[in-house]
């Protein structure tokens, strides 16, 4: 098994170079950070520019804004992909363009909000919530306090897994801090607490947009750093990406969480 490692502002993926037919299983033994190679996500190559991308929990996420920045990345320097190219996932395509930042150009979100927080269970001290669509679902929520104060893990955890979405939900606590600038905590469906997250900072700047910043670029600051959105449409999120290591897995490791180990 061959993997490459890279991140995000600290959100990290493994591109899967080489190895067995993948189970749910096998990818959340790569993606233990205890026992395995250890990571936010698994990214699968498929023909030509195509990718899968897969949770750390085993389940198929329909996008991520880092993972495919990633992704692009990736093409561009171990497969020849020109700088501007077409990613194919399995919620549509996504036009990338590769330079010292990546850009990724999304379809237009869709919306709805503001939603009381009581209509979800949920303490009033998370203010509003917006519920968006960026090609995967996101639940963003306007807390009235500082994040610091908010046990927002535990919030991400229990909204995540509300029975109003029924294919679980990505989650956000946005505080903004002045025109075209927010502060973020992200809760990923599937993988939990993570420094950052692009297709999360989209859905914060719709949110934002719709509660009235008329910014024409967006940056969202979270514990990894900050990723630049342009609300608009396109919806284009920039950031960087940076290669970390090329990973060749024991064959021991792999033979015993293969099924043909345990036939």
């Amino acid at each position: 098994m061959r993997l490459r490692k890279y991140h995000g502002l600290g959100n990290d993926y493994l591109v899967y170079e080489e190895g067995p037919e993948l189970t749910e299983a096998l990818i959340r033994a790569i993606c233990d950070r205890h026992t395995g190679p250890g990571s936010d996500g698994l990214l699968v190559p498929g023909p030509g520019t195509s990718v899968r991308i897969f949770n750390p929990d085993g389940s198929e996420a329909e996008r991520s804004g880092n993972g495919l920045r990633i992704f692009a990345r990736w093409l561009v320097d171990h497969r020849g992909a020109p700088a501007q190219h077409v990613l194919r996932t399995i919620a549509g395509d996504i036009a990338a363009t590769v330079a010292e930042q990546i850009t990724l150009d999304m379809p237009p979100a869709t919306f709805e909000g503001p939603v009381d927080p009581a209509a979800l269970g949920l303490p009033a001290e998370l203010g509003e919530a917006w519920l968006v669509d960026v090609g995967n679902p996101h639940c963003v929520f306007f807390p009235t306090e500082p994040l610091g104060s908010l046990p927002w893990r535990e919030l991400g955890a229990r909204t995540e897994h509300h029975p109003r979405f029924e294919n679980r939900t990505n989650v956000q606590f946005a505080r903004p801090l002045g025109p075209g600038l927010v502060e973020a905590r992200i809760w990923e469906r599937g993988a939990g607490e993570t420094a950052a997250s692009g297709t999360s900072s989209c859905a914060i700047a719709v949110a934002v947009r719709a509660r009235g910043d008329r910014s024409l670029q967006i940056r969202v600051r979270m514990p990894g750093g900050e990723l630049l959105v342009e609300p608009s449409d396109p919806l284009r999120l920039t950031g960087p990406v940076q290669e970390v290591a090329e990973i060749d897995v024991d064959p021991a490791w792999v033979h015993a969480r293969t099924p043909e180990a345990s036939s």
